[in-house]
């Protein structure tokens, strides 16, 4: 069964490609200042508004040429009160840009129907993912993130999207805000070099408690930000991994910490990072999203399309 059967009736595809490393790109490959690392602003200007767009149809040629469906992600993971502040934004600006994130993807959808294409809602953590100073309750992650969700609920969008997470309570206020609205929602950790989350969880008690306190509402669960190597041994087959069905890696074997104070990009070895995605899809069956996150670009994304297809065979 397709892993969007059960919530997107349309969707028949058996592998899905997601691609979250636009930012990382676009600042060390293509030279785009982006403040808080926050793409959003993009939407402001022609230019931007075509680097954007530019992806988008990059995913969806990709999927074209691979048979895979694609998750196309909006430009939203901190376009939040907090993280828009920060940058000068008020509530009604953020508010704006994103439903004018998703109409964008709407578009590049409709311009493209012959490819099966999910809209995905980036939202991303209040604080720093990797390390964050406050932890909020479920109640307070949910008032705080219903802003942003609240704002996506009219628009196109198919999922929201929580991406990046480092501890279970934010992860149960956003699932309790999308599931208010309606709406479907996916939850990403991120994890250390350990495969525990930067709070210190493990993958298995993070995604028990948040389906404890949810009742199991999240579609499924995803890992993200982190290159395989960080997470591959604590994969196994428990019942808890049948919750996860998406694998969106780093290029970089690196630590977070030395992420953050990286003054190159470390792309890694696509063709090393797209088999080792291969192979956890052929242990796991189940998964069936891949893509990259940061470091990746669309060299690592046709190599992990390549290698997925050529191992489900």
């Amino acid at each position: 069964m397709a892993i969007y059967r059960d919530v997107f009736p349309d969707i028949n595809a058996d592998l899905l490609l997601a691609y979250v490393g636009m930012e990382t790109d676009l600042i060390f490959n293509r030279g785009v200042d982006l403040p808080g690392f926050a793409s959003y602003p993009l939407l402001e200007t022609a230019e931007g508004r075509d680097l954007l767009e530019g992806y988008l149809k990059d995913m969806i040629s990709l999927g074209r040429d691979t048979g895979a469906g694609v998750i196309l992600e909006s430009p939203t993971w901190v376009a939040n009160r907090d993280r828009g502040e920060a940058l000068g934004y008020s509530p009604d600006a953020l508010k704006q840009l994103n439903r004018q994130a998703v109409a964008l993807m709407a578009d590049v959808r409709a311009a493209n129907g012959d490819i099966p294409t999910v809209i995905s809602a980036n939202l991303g953590p209040r604080d720093d993912a990797y390390a964050p100073e406050a932890q909020m309750t479920p109640d307070e992650a949910e008032r705080y993130h219903s802003e942003q969700i609240s704002a996506l609920a009219d628009t196109e969008v198919d999922v929201i999207s929580g991406y990046t997470l480092a501890y279970p309570a934010e992860a149960i206020g956003i699932i309790r805000a999308a599931r208010r609205f309606g709406l479907p929602v996916v939850i990403s950790f991120t994890v250390e070099t350990d495969g525990r989350l930067p709070t210190g969880s493990t993958l298995e008690d993070a995604i028990s408690e948040v389906d404890a306190a949810t009742d199991g509402y999240a579609a499924y669960f995803m890992v993200n930000c982190a290159h395989p190597d960080h997470f591959n041994a604590v994969l196994n087959g428990e019942p808890w991994m049948q919750r996860i069905k998406g694998i969106v890696a780093n290029a970089s074997r690196c630590s977070h910490a030395e992420l953050d104070e990286a003054e190159e990009l470390d792309d890694g070895d696509p063709s090393e990072l797209a088999e080792q995605l291969a192979d956890i899809r052929q242990r796991f069956p189940h998964i069936r999203v891949l893509g990259g996150c940061c470091g990746t670009d669309m060299r690592h994304m046709a190599k992990i399309a390549a290698a997925a297809n050529a191992t489900s065979v």
